[in-house]
């Protein structure tokens, strides 16, 4: 038996410290989206609780600058920009083609890869995120960190009222309507280039128009209404309470921490942390502005993120190999390590990914950072009414998701720390 299997036969009760926690910031501090006091509070609360309650010696509470009403914005430009291109397909259709392709960069840049490529023109706000360690009693031969993010999202009103298929459905939509407008401004470019030299007459040049203009008109009358309605895909004055997603995430290595304390084991060879990397939701900001801030400082020994969202459904508990809307490998061996410990307890877990347009997780940020990382999820991407809505509150908590969760985690500890030994 492990020196660490103590925690693992309590993980019932660890599970109920988070739920507690949780409920906790929930209800009885402010909205915590990003770059927000509440955001803010809620680090500095983890944070003291990681030194006087968890053992760590250092629990820094860290800012970064970051433009959080960017990650959405694409929306403003992209839709704006295929608006514009839909009445420039009547005048001008090669600026019309032009000018929409430009706003599907934006969005494949900004949502798509998670770069800051519109950031510069909304406001900045200032995140918070934190980083604790409780050191070894000997000499350092790896280190483990625990990751969360604090923030919480703004409200989605489509899947909130509707539901995820009706939420997706919208999306998609939306895009396909953008791809079709770009089209017809293409083939209306090429319809009228391709004109007779001779023929400059009105009548010759709308007979040659013609049958692009009636699909045109068409795509108004469907695509218009939808199109408008991305401007209110998002509901940046609404913040969810973010329970699941993702103070789950957060408690996860803070339970540890706690237990391992309670219970006055100490490890030899192993640092064990915690990150709370703040502003998760505006674009992985905060672990971007971490991995800037923390570049080389834990390359002394061998370091392992284990990264968590959203831990809420037991029969999608997974390690997801690939982040980033599947552009993103995630560290093989520190992936395999949670599916291990997960086979060894007898725990369901499979081997999972954030597909495209699943968005990503703060693990994608470390791993591009060359961290050694992964990320853990239990979650439906088919989206579930909780996902970015109001009704992801403390009381739509899973404490057995939780407590298997937490179990597989402290035996991946504990293997590490066995391994590290040798």
């Amino acid at each position: 038996m492990g020196k660490l299997q103590s925690l693992i036969d309590n993980k019932a009760q660890s599970a109920q410290f988070m739920c507690d926690e949780i409920a906790h910031i929930c209800n009885d501090m402010p909205k915590r989206d990003p770059g927000s006091v509440g955001e803010k509070m809620a680090c500095e609360y983890m944070a003291d609780y990681l030194k006087n309650d968890c053992g760590c010696e250092r629990a820094d509470v860290e800012s970064f600058k970051e433009n959080p009403n960017a990650f959405f914005g694409w929306i403003y430009f992209t839709i704006t920009f295929v608006l514009a291109g839909m009445v420039l397909f009547f005048f001008m259709p090669i600026v019309g083609a032009v000018i929409t392709a430009l706003g599907f960069v934006i969005l494949f840049v900004q949502f798509g890869l998670y770069k800051k490529l519109v950031d510069k023109f909304f406001p900045e706000k200032t995140g918070h995120s934190v980083t604790a360690i409780k050191k070894c009693t000997g000499e350092v031969k790896g280190r483990v960190f625990f990751n969360g993010h604090p923030d919480a999202v703004w409200n989605w009103p489509v899947n909130n009222k509707f539901g995820g298929t009706a939420h997706v459905a919208h999306l998609v939509t939306s895009v396909v309507s953008g791809l079709i407008v770009l089209g017809l401004n293409i083939a209306a470019a090429v319809k009228t280039s391709c004109r007779p030299v001779t023929d400059y007459t009105i009548a010759g040049y709308t007979s040659l128009y013609t049958p692009v203009l009636f699909w045109m008109g068409i795509a108004i009358l469907v695509m218009v209404p939808c199109l408008v309605g991305m401007y209110f895909m998002w509901d940046e004055n609404t913040i969810t309470d973010g329970a699941n997603d993702n103070l789950t995430g957060c408690y996860m290595g803070i339970a540890i921490l706690k237990a391992m304390k309670e219970q006055g084991i100490e490890l030899e060879h192993t640092e064990v942390g915690v990150i709370i990397s703040g502003s998760e939701e505006a674009g992985l900001r905060g672990a971007m502005a971490w991995c800037e801030a923390h570049k080389g400082e834990f390359d002394d020994v061998p370091t392992w993120i284990y990264s968590y969202d959203t831990i809420h459904e037991s029969r999608f508990l997974g390690v997801n190999y690939r982040d980033l809307n599947g552009t993103v490998k995630s560290d093989k061996e520190v992936s395999d390590s949670f599916i291990n410990a997960a086979n060894e307890l007898g725990i369901k877990c499979t081997k999972t990914w954030v597909p495209p347009f699943g968005g990503a997780t703060d693990n994608a940020a470390f791993n591009k950072a060359g961290f050694r990382s992964t990320g853990i999820t239990a979650l439906d991407h088919n989206l579930q009414d909780y996902y970015h809505t109001m009704r992801d509150t403390a009381d739509n908590l899973n404490p057995e998701c939780l407590a298997d969760c937490y179990a597989i985690s402290v035996r991946c500890l504990e293997n590490f720390d066995r391994e590290i030994a040798k």
